[in-house]
């Protein structure tokens, strides 16, 4: 077959739940792709996850989660918008068993999104089996490169996108350079369309009590769209990603509002006084706050460079950082 004579379009995409993350990913996370989500604890790795669960289910599709760490929160998903009712979900015990029940869920066509939760916990079953310190060299990469092999081609052919949450490593014996690396081997690297570096770059407090932390996000590989562009968005505690403050932000930047003084207009109509009373207006008002995000959605479709976020002067990668910003509480 003559590749003229195929069936092609353009790669289809899902929101990610953050519309500045959306924006460095060229439009959202790709279908039919494996996607790589890597960083350290507590940074955000899980929040993503679910909040791509939650969209794909606003947009009508079926999701699964495989919980190898078996540390699912039900009540923090909920509060994200996961609908329990429509959510296949495994607790599969060894790495084997994990992969075979995405390899079948992917075969079988039923999800559209499948997250592992972790890569690190793929445990394979003769490691398990054996005794606590016993030597496995390599057994867990050889795993991983064996099933990723037939899962690249099943997730492509069904369009069933394959999420994977993984962890951070030392490489032991490193003097110069990054001693980081994540779990399970190189395969997932070379196969993964998708990799995403997030980190909490800072806490967020008001009267000595933090509520959120600012985070960035950095793709580093992106085999639909262009690598290497950053995101820098909240997650607020019990809450997940703050939408509508990424939402005001990009809008900001590439001009769909327009900032006079301090009051803040969407064409002529004017939203408030104040980026804190602009949100108060918005979500009292969910088709003002559609077509704000509609007219964004189309600017970065004619220019998806435009509402990148600039790295910070003096920070290489501008992930390393962790510090705290205090806040009145009139600002929350």
């Amino acid at each position: 077959m003559r590749l003229s004579d195929s069936v092609t379009a353009n790669v289809e995409t899902f929101p990610s739940g953050s519309l500045t993350l959306d924006a460095a990913l060229g439009g959202g996370y790709p279908r039919g792709r494996i996607i790589e989500v890597y960083g350290p604890e507590a940074s955000g790795k899980t929040t993503l996850a679910m909040h791509a669960c939650a969209e794909i289910q606003r947009l009508g599709g079926t999701v699964a989660y495989i919980d190898v760490e078996h540390a699912f929160d039900r009540t923090y998903a909920e509060r994200l918008g996961i609908d329990l009712n429509n959510f296949w979900y495994a607790q599969p015990m060894t790495g084997e068993e994990a992969l075979e029940v995405m390899d079948e869920l992917c075969r079988s066509n039923v999800c559209d999104l499948v997250v592992i939760d972790s890569v690190a916990a793929l445990v394979p079953r003769a490691e398990l089996e054996g005794d606590i310190g016993a030597v496995q060299i390599g057994s867990q990469a050889r795993l991983l490169s064996q099933a990723l092999r037939k899962l690249s081609a099943s997730a492509a052919k069904s369009k069933t996108t394959l999420f994977f949450i993984n962890q951070l490593r030392n490489k032991i014996g490193v003097m110069f350079g990054n001693p980081e690396t994540t779990s399970g081997g190189n395969a997932l690297k070379y196969y993964s369309s998708v990799r995403i570096d997030i980190r909490k770059k800072e806490t967020l407090s008001a009267s000595d009590q933090a509520y959120a932390n600012r985070v960035r996000a950095k793709v580093v590989k992106n085999k639909v769209a262009s690598p290497h562009k950053e995101a820098l968005f909240e997650i607020y505690y019990g809450r997940g990603i703050d939408f509508l403050g990424g939402l005001v932000d990009t809008a900001e930047r590439l001009k769909v509002l327009n900032r006079r003084g301090a009051f803040y207009y969407y064409g002529e109509q004017r939203l408030g006084q104040g980026r804190d009373k602009v949100l108060a207006a918005l979500r009292e008002d969910p088709d003002r706050c559609t077509a704000i995000e509609n007219a964004v959605r189309e600017v970065l479709k004619s220019n998806p460079d435009a509402a990148l976020v600039d790295t910070e002067e003096g920070d290489d990668d501008g992930l390393g950082t962790d510090s705290t910003v205090a806040l009145d509480m009139d600002d929350v």
